[in-house]
């Protein structure tokens, strides 16, 4: 019952996310926000969401994960009737903006109920396998049926239809979840939050407008971060965590695995309408069927784990993420390149849902449950930085020639030189240093201390 309750939050709030990118234009035009404005649909909830993230995941840690989590839901409730109600942009981008902030609350908190709940190890490892297929599976899902729902009633039921599932979590989650423990003397690290909630904000804005004043404001805030906690003697993320190896190079998998993933579908979303002049709903039966067969891999990656350690399939799945989309290069402007287009994405997708659960189950390994929110945060963090991210950037890419198609495939080059490139050095940076400096493997999920110390035969 917990692991149902958990794992239906994250399905929700995928959900919730693709369907509500399927009617951004009819929300635009029910409360009145022009086209340039319709972009901050989405960026009011992404800048809190993943701004925030490492701080409620952290402040969870300290304050109660159970607490935080109910905050969360209740506030996504709230803001969900806000946004549904809302007759002019003020007031829907409020409720936007609140449901980021809701997100950043919720998702760290229920994935660190669940890394906490069960042990590491195998039966985590599946838990989590479980919650990349259900994750992948929302977004899926939620772009299946976004344009039949919208169409059938309104777009103000993308909103709406949070209310009644965030209201069940909110009656059963105090019977089944046990608040986590707290440690007796709590201090928030307030320098510290602020310096890393307003680098990344800044960062954030800066991808999202091409701002570089914003960039470099946010450099320097995420350098005084850096600073405080170094010196601060209760920080906010412990700078031993942050250099741990799975937790760094756990998270730079996620940043990569997410905005190449997110940016290559919006590029072949343009490359099926624009150049193959195919329907929206055409394009969405494309991406969606391959994403519905894509979900099964979640739950044998979780297994794969627990058998071969989240270092191989981490690298396994980025690497079949990126072949795949080596294909997608060479599309020209015929519809027969729909035999190419469709198999690869069916590969892509399987090994896109790998990767997720690999560098969860990576970058919340090694950690004592009293950390397991921060690492939680982390990764939701780097989740939803990566989905904001991604497509600018690759969209930058792309306008940088004049035909659509070639920028297309420019840009897909890049997006695969990234992820195979990045593979390469996850790979050899998951391998611990020993004092003399001779390369030791990290102990992963999968490989206990004592296999570990096992002299070889």
């Amino acid at each position: 019952m917990i692991l149902f309750l958990l794992l239906g939050s994250g399905f929700m709030l995928s959900v919730d996310f693709s369907i509500l990118n399927v009617a951004l234009p009819k929300v635009g035009a029910g409360v009145g926000l022009g086209l340039s404005g319709l972009p901050w649909v989405t960026s009011a909830y992404a800048l809190p969401a993943a701004g925030f993230a490492l701080l409620f995941g952290r402040m969870g840690d300290l304050f109660g994960r159970r607490r935080l989590f109910i905050t969360g839901m209740a506030l996504l409730a709230g803001a969900s009737l806000l946004g549904g109600f809302a007759q002019n942009p003020e007031v829907l981008l409020t409720a936007r903006a609140l449901q980021g902030f809701a997100t950043a609350m919720a998702i760290p908190a229920s994935l660190s109920l669940l890394t906490s709940t069960f042990a590491e190890g195998a039966l985590r490892d599946r838990v989590l396998g479980l919650n990349g297929a259900l994750l992948s599976g929302g977004f899926t899902i939620g772009a299946l049926v976004g344009g039949v729902l919208v169409s059938l009633l309104s777009w103000r039921a993308a909103f709406f239809i949070n209310v009644p599932v965030a209201v069940v979590i909110l009656a059963f989650t105090p019977s089944l979840i046990r608040e986590s423990s707290v440690p007796d003397r709590v201090k928030l690290d307030v320098p510290g939050a602020v310096t890393a909630a307003g680098g990344l904000l800044a960062v954030i804005y800066a991808v999202i407008e091409e701002n570089i004043y914003s960039g470099v404001i946010g450099a320097v805030l995420l350098a005084a971060f850096w600073m405080i906690e170094l010196r601060s003697p209760a920080p906010l993320a412990p700078v031993r965590i942050l250099k741990r190896s799975t937790v760094k190079w756990g998270n730079y998998a996620g940043l990569v695995v997410f905005s190449m993933e997110t940016a290559m579908i919006f590029l072949m979303t343009l490359y099926l309408q624009n150049v193959l002049h195919l329907s929206p709903l055409t394009t969405g039966l494309i991406f969606g069927v391959p994403g519905l067969a894509a979900v099964v891999a979640g739950v044998i990656a979780g297994r794969s784990i627990g058998r071969f350690g989240s270092r191989k399939v981490l690298a396994v799945g980025m690497s079949v993420q990126g072949l795949a989309t080596l294909p997608l290069i060479f599309l020209g402007t015929d519809r027969a390149a729909l035999a190419i287009l469709i198999p690869a994405l069916f590969i892509g997708f399987f090994g896109h849902v790998t990767s997720i659960v690999a560098y969860t189950v990576t970058g919340t390994s090694g950690l004592p449950n009293e950390e397991q929110g921060l690492a939680t945060g982390m990764t939701a963090m780097t989740q939803q930085v990566a989905i904001t991210i991604g497509i600018p950037i690759l969209s930058s890419v792309a306008a940088t020639q004049a035909v659509e198609l070639n920028g297309l495939h420019l840009a897909l080059s890049v997006d695969v030189t990234v992820t195979l490139v990045s593979m390469a050095l996850i790979w050899f940076g998951l391998r611990a240093r020993d004092a003399d400096g001779a390369a030791a493997p990290v102990p992963l999920s999968g490989e206990t201390d004592e296999e570990l110390a096992r002299p070889l035969d």
